[in-house]
């Protein structure tokens, strides 16, 4: 067998790797020795010579090697469907998220040794994303493998937004394996039924790794009356409502196909108390403030603020501006349930941020509870990178 290339790391720089972190970026190479194409297989060592792992090349990519394999062995199907089956018997197994209609995240890119593969399933049904050139180029292998260790009835590719500039990648989004119902299907989650649009919605259609804080956010709503931002399709307004008994719900969100599909799970959880509009969230948090509304509970789950480390201080703002805003709309003694998405943007940052809205407002925020995303998202300690989601559960006096 001929050599692999070999990514020879600059002195100073292998530790994170024999950490077994996966991702080499451009920064820390010292030479390539080979001619690798995108998509290779490639070895990387120390600047001394030793041996770290094995892993997939992207000369495209400022990840110039994803690493998977610490073992001097090769990266092929019987490799990767290790993993796979892995990633899935975590979620058969411990985590217990199978059955009729459930949903849950099957594979967490590098929290389940599959830097650039995410796969969401949604009752028989997989979505799945490619962020990783190496790993798309062998999709065929991976998404047939899928089907057969789940039973899917059929699977549909989508895209991930900046990620093909980013890694140099051409997806198609469509069914690729098998057969989709068209419009939405339906899940359960919680007890909680939702219509989901695998080929439309945002990210894979749903988000599944605010499952546990729906429900811990729900305990703090009874009798209150709940603002809830961005709402996408109703998860947390359907959860304060039907688990929490909330008083009453008013959802926000820009789309209104989201806010459609919102109004549709209201009506099939018999939710007659939750209403939804569709419209921009900064305006309306102006609009309530100015006529002096209040709520016991406002809710803010925005998208990403930050997709790349120039974007933080803008993140930060936004931020900063949406919580100052919802605190003006709660009443005293209320509850203020603080979301970001941005991986950037870390828990201390984000306390931060708090403890200006708190001088700003001139009230003081009591955090109560600072949770994360589901176990089905697991976090790898090896990439911390993988912990991105935060949740901050306050109540303002």
């Amino acid at each position: 067998m001929a050599s692999l290339p070999r990514v020879v790391i600059r002195p100073r720089r292998a530790r994170p790797f024999f950490a077994r972190h996966p991702w080499v970026f451009v920064t820390s190479i010292e030479r390539v020795e080979g001619d690798p194409a995108p998509g290779d297989e490639v070895a990387v060592v120390s600047h001394e010579g030793q041996f770290i792992a094995r892993g997939l090349f992207n000369h495209r990519s400022a990840i110039r090697v994803r690493l998977y394999r610490w073992e001097d062995a090769p990266i092929d199907e019987e490799f990767l469907s290790g993993r796979l089956a892995e990633a899935l018997a975590l979620r058969s197994g411990p985590l217990d998220l199978g059955g009729p209609k459930s949903a849950a995240r099957l594979v967490f890119s590098e929290s389940d040794g599959l830097s650039g593969l995410t796969v969401d399933r949604f009752d028989r049904w997989l979505v799945v994303q490619f962020t990783s050139l190496a790993l798309f180029e062998r999709r065929e292998f991976l998404i047939r493998r899928l089907v057969e260790l789940t039973g899917a009835e059929g699977a549909i590719l989508r895209g991930e937004k900046g990620i093909p500039s980013q890694e140099g990648l051409k997806v198609e989004e469509g069914v690729v394996a098998g057969t989709l119902p068209e419009g939405p299907i339906e899940i359960s989650e919680n007890g909680v039924t939702y219509a989901v649009d695998l080929a439309t919605g945002q990210k894979t259609g749903f988000y599944l790794d605010q499952r546990d804080n729906r429900r811990a956010v729900a305990s703090y709503a009874r009798g209150r009356r709940v603002l809830d931002l961005f709402c996408y399709t109703g998860g947390f307004s359907l959860n304060a409502l039907m688990h929490g008994g909330a008083g009453s719900s008013l959802g926000i969100d820009t789309s209104e196909r989201a806010i459609d599909l919102a109004r549709r799970n209201a009506v099939t959880n018999g939710a007659r108390a939750a209403r939804f509009e569709a419209a921009d969230v900064f305006d309306t948090l102006e609009r309530l403030r100015a006529s002096g509304e209040k709520f016991g509970l406002v809710i803010c789950d925005p998208p990403k603020f930050a997709r790349h480390p120039r974007a933080v201080e803008d993140a930060v703002k936004g931020y900063l501006r949406l919580n100052r805003a919802a605190v003006d709309v709660l009443e005293p003694g209320g509850v203020l349930a603080t979301c970001s998405c941005s991986g950037l943007v870390d828990r201390m940052l984000f306390s931060d941020i708090l403890g200006q809205v708190a001088e700003l407002s001139g009230r003081p925020i009591q955090i109560l509870e600072q949770r994360g995303q589901a176990a089905d998202h697991p976090v790898s300690a090896s990439c911390l990178e993988t912990e991105y989601l935060k949740c901050v559960i306050a109540r303002v006096p």
